[in-house]
């Protein structure tokens, strides 16, 4: 059978109708399955914690289950690699960290995803703050003492961060920038390691996220002298935010937010972003989250689209000036 131009194009406006009825269906209809969140590192960390407190509540508030699979390894990289390459279906979401989608994207030039351009933002659920601490014999046991030690004795000292690439290793090379300070760095296959020689005195000095030192920082077995959060904790009352310091630049919080592959559709993402502001006002989800010492967030995906593209941009310009490199 011949068919006309005319007749060609009447057929793939059709088509493009009923793709297009069908898609906007399935959007209405969303989630009509489970929900994989992703989380790209192991379980038990805060990003797990969070990820954990909300999968239930959310799932609830959209009528699915959510379920979190965890897909370590690379620094948060693997599996925010999978997270991005995700069909734009609402189907698979992922957390997003500072590591994920600034700091290890800033020094490393390798990674096969873009942070600004492969994911759709959704929602920062809740952020951490950080705290720089040292070993209680370390000769300088307030940050002032510390500043002053530490310059007056370049390269003498070294630091520990749960990884290159991770937020505090950049967050640490941040605050050395500002202040004029040299250290050297000495990286960890994660936290647990890097607090256990910090806590040992092998390395005198850490920057590291406030729910996991902050049980040796009460026991007496590390010593707080700053914290990057917008005020002072409740845990930590005596000890001043960089703000108050002089670093205010420094007072930056680790966030773990919701992430959809590039090209989500809006209905999809208000949809996640609604049931999420929902979830967190249930007293027993705020109380989970809020036990790891994290701050609800909950703000809109444009927010959230602000807050990482300022993460990347702040760890970009520290790789550059530190000559930071992987190796």
């Amino acid at each position: 059978m011949h068919l006309t131009r005319r007749t060609c194009l009447a057929l793939a406006a059709t088509l493009a109708l009923g793709f297009s009825a069908a898609t906007a269906t399935a959007q209405a209809n969303y989630p009509n399955k489970p929900i994989r969140l992703l989380v790209p590192f192991a379980a038990g960390g805060t990003t797990d914690i969070i990820a954990r407190a909300i999968a239930e509540p959310l799932g609830r508030e959209l009528g699915q289950s959510v379920v979190v699979e965890n897909k370590g390894g690379g620094g948060g990289v693997i599996g925010a690699t999978e997270a991005a390459r995700a069909a734009p279906d609402g189907y698979i979401l992922s957390v997003a960290t500072v590591s994920t989608t600034a700091s290890n994207p800033a020094i490393n030039p390798k990674i096969a995803y873009n942070p600004l351009t492969d994911f759709t933002p959704i929602i920062n659920i809740a952020a951490t703050p950080n705290v720089l601490a040292v070993h209680p014999g370390f000769v300088a046991q307030d940050y002032e003492a510390f500043v002053k030690e530490v310059g007056a004795h370049p390269d003498k000292y070294s630091y520990a961060s749960s990884g290159t690439g991770g937020i505090g290793h950049l967050q640490t090379e941040l605050l050395k920038s500002l202040a004029g300070l040299k250290m050297e760095h000495i990286a960890y296959r994660g936290a647990g390691p890097a607090l256990n020689d910090a806590v040992a005195g092998q390395v005198p000095i850490i920057f590291d996220n406030l729910p996991s030192a902050l049980p040796f920082i009460t026991s007496g077995r590390l010593k707080a002298l700053a914290v990057a959060a917008p005020e002072r904790v409740a845990a930590l009352p005596d000890v001043p935010t960089f703000k108050e310091l002089g670093q205010e630049p420094v007072n930056r919080m680790a966030y773990y937010g919701i992430l959809g592959p590039k090209d989500l559709p809006d209905e999809i993402v208000q949809k996640v972003n609604a049931a999420v502001k929902k979830a967190v006002q249930d007293e027993a989800v705020r109380k989970r989250i809020e036990d790891t010492g994290s701050i609800i967030i909950a703000n809109d995906p444009g927010e959230f689209a602000k807050q990482i593209k300022d993460e990347y941009e702040v760890y970009s310009d520290v790789v550059k000036k530190q000559g930071l490199t992987l190796e």
